[in-house]
């Protein structure tokens, strides 16, 4: 088995952190939003709100891996060859994606450190990235806010550019970053 990608596909090791990576943004999502269905202070609101914390201090740790990965590793061919246009947007929105991805964990950080709140991470608690300040705090819970909303869009962009690709352009987009079934 080759672990790195190729000129047909992308390797188990891409493929893999790809859907993980889906799989800690839904679960970030999901931690959340459900924490919203119980009072302040709960207990079960609270650890939903350390899980999301935690998945999305993951999420930071594996962008870093994947963005390695990503420029030294090779990009398999899109066959049949995408339009300019086509080339240039996918470039565009995964430059997005990878921004949210690495953005929105650092704002949650700076977003609880501003706040004077400890910053959990499986046990640990991990250093303040700025003093405290509620200004800041504010600026950085707003923006990190805003930010979610907008990875709803990112994300569902580029899955139904994929299933685009898949169904109606029928070309190997999508086929490259499944897992292989032979």
């Amino acid at each position: 088995m080759n672990i790195r990608s190729n000129s047909d596909r992308y390797g188990p090791i891409s493929i893999g952190l790809h859907w993980l990576m889906l799989l800690l943004i839904a679960g970030a999502y999901a931690c959340i939003e459900l924490s919203g269905n119980f009072p302040k202070g709960n207990d079960i609101r609270e650890g939903l709100k350390t899980w999301h914390f935690m998945l999305g201090l993951s999420l930071l740790v594996l962008v870093v891996v994947r963005i390695g990965a990503r420029l030294t590793g090779s990009v398999p061919r899109i066959q049949p060859e995408p339009t300019q246009w086509q080339v240039l947007s996918a470039r565009a929105m995964h430059v997005a994606l990878y921004v949210f991805m690495a953005a929105m964990p650092i704002l949650g950080w700076l977003t609880l450190s501003a706040g004077g709140k400890a910053v959990p991470f499986f046990g640990m608690t991990l250093p303040a990235l700025v003093a405290e300040s509620k200004l800041v705090a504010d600026w950085a819970k707003e923006i990190h806010e805003t930010g979610g909303e907008i990875g709803y869009f990112l994300i569902g962009l580029h899955a139904a550019a994929a299933l685009f690709h898949h169904y109606v352009v029928r070309d190997n987009t999508l086929r490259r970053m499944l897992p292989r079934h032979d």
